[in-house]
């Protein structure tokens, strides 16, 4: 399996004004184009959150922890739709209430986004899909904590998790 570098995703400029299209192969190859993405952190009533392990055929991060949900916007879709389309596809969760954190720009040696950040509690039924991803589970802070630096988690995964849910 692979991504469809034909793909084709807005490129967008800091506000989130698009610009153009891009095909996902161009997003990755270190152009560093701006392209916009949609995170979901997930929490259950007891504050762990759920990591989604990314399958080693991904072309970026490969076999990492993840953020809970995360995908890009595509071309003609706004943040909302490509966030409940995101979490049907990789997770079967479609009655879940989202809350916005807002958006920042994260930049890697391969690609530049612009990343719509949401959080939600959800304590029902996560069916990881077998296509999409390697699995998943809750991790509690301790557990989070205990790896961050130590080449589990995407890079992106450990400044946002700094960014929105450590104290400052």
């Amino acid at each position: 399996m692979r991504d469809n570098n034909e793909e084709l995703f807005p490129e967008v400029d800091e506000q989130g004004n698009i610009l153009g299209a891009i095909s996902r192969g161009k997003a990755h190859d270190g152009s560093k184009i701006l392209h916009p993405v949609v995170h979901l952190h997930l929490f259950n009533k007891n504050g762990e959150l759920f990591l989604q392990k990314r399958p080693e055929w991904k072309d970026i991060q490969p076999g990492k922890w993840d953020t809970a949900c995360g995908g890009h916007i595509d071309l003609g879709e706004n943040v909302e739709q490509a966030l409940h389309r995101e979490v049907k596809e990789e997770l079967g969760i479609t009655d879940f209430e989202p809350q916005d954190l807002g958006h920042y720009v994260f930049e890697s040696s391969q690609e530049k986004e612009l990343v719509y950040v949401h959080k939600c509690i959800y304590d029902g039924m996560i069916n990881p899909s077998s296509s999409e991803l390697d699995g998943g589970r809750f991790w509690s802070k301790q557990e989070i904590l205990e790896n961050i630096g130590k080449n589990v988690f995407t890079p992106n995964f450990e400044s946002e998790y700094k960014k929105f849910f450590t104290e400052k």
